[in-house]
């Protein structure tokens, strides 16, 4: 494909505001919404969209499988439902398969790279393939920020496109590292790219080499992913991590998804939040009934 091809795409899509537009309207919808949204029925929405993560460099097979078991003990109580999804690296995704007893909960994956995507394509593709093949739900990879900041728009598609391939039906989440493209038109391009090259989900950050979500960043992958709507009638779904520990801190994402998406896009197939530290503070929450 001819790169203007992507700079034609890129046209179809309403220029975005400024920076600091964009700052105002995010908190004039946290303004007006955010307290509304303090409920019950928010917080337990909430928990079920939770990616429960662990990506350390000293995860091994034993810490993996406590945490899935207590996602399998967990089953029922505090009146929560369940976790959407246990993350972890490739290596793992085995071990999750095994101890995984509870209902509806999938087994994520990073993979391509992860977290800076900085190898060769062939390498992304056979580590998606292989945690697909080991038990993986959903796939979490990486744009290749170097190409996208060289404006390789074709190189950064194909890639996707290459990557989705191998996912083999599994869900393919898209992180843009929002905290390294700075701009909001980058977001939006990031955001662009990785709609027309095949994502399930497009997700802010890793959490890892550079900030984790903003609100604006936030907004502005929602208000892309409306317009792609719009434009082609697929529901793409949106996913924050980076440093979301707090029902306070999720709810205003929550909030902005609202407000941006509608609706229909508050479940656990269309929202996801990354997390671990969240869990915490909601189950305490619910245990000391303190919502």
């Amino acid at each position: 494909m001819e790169e203007n091809k992507y700079y034609s795409v890129f046209q179809k899509f309403e220029s975005i505001e400024s920076e600091k537009l964009i700052s105002t309207k995010v908190q004039d919808i946290i303004e007006k919404s955010f307290e509304k949204n303090f409920t019950t029925e928010v917080i337990t929405l909430i928990y079920g969209c939770i990616d429960l993560t662990t990506l350390n460099s000293l995860d091994t097979k034993e810490t993996v499988w406590k945490i899935v078991e207590k996602v399998n003990q967990f089953e029922g109580t505090l009146k929560l439902p369940n976790v959407a999804a246990i993350c972890v690296y490739p290596v793992f995704v085995e071990t999750v398969k095994q101890a995984l007893l509870a209902k509806k909960v999938k087994i994520a994956s990073v993979a391509a790279g992860f977290p800076s995507s900085q190898t060769f394509t062939e390498i992304k593709i056979a580590e998606t393939a292989m945690a697909v093949y080991a038990g993986a739900d959903e796939v979490d990879i990486v744009l290749n920020l170097g190409c996208f900041m060289e404006d390789a728009y074709e190189e950064v598609a194909d890639e996707i496109v290459e990557i989705k391939d191998s996912c083999r039906g599994a869900t393919l989440k898209v992180i843009l590292e929002t905290g390294a493209l700075v701009s909001a038109e980058s977001i939006q391009r990031a955001s662009i790219l990785a709609l027309y090259s095949g994502a399930d989900f497009i997700k802010t950050s890793t959490g890892k080499d550079y900030s984790g979500a903003t609100p604006e960043a936030f907004y502005v992958i929602c208000k892309t992913i409306r317009q792609y709507w719009k434009l082609t009638g697929n529901k793409v779904g949106v996913k924050v991590s980076g440093g979301i520990r707090t029902a306070e801190e999720a709810i205003r994402y929550y909030t902005i998804a609202e407000h941006v998406l509608g609706k229909e896009w508050l479940n656990k197939d269309l929202f996801r939040i990354g997390a671990s530290r969240l869990i915490e503070d909601i189950e305490q929450r619910f245990a000391n009934n303190i919502h």
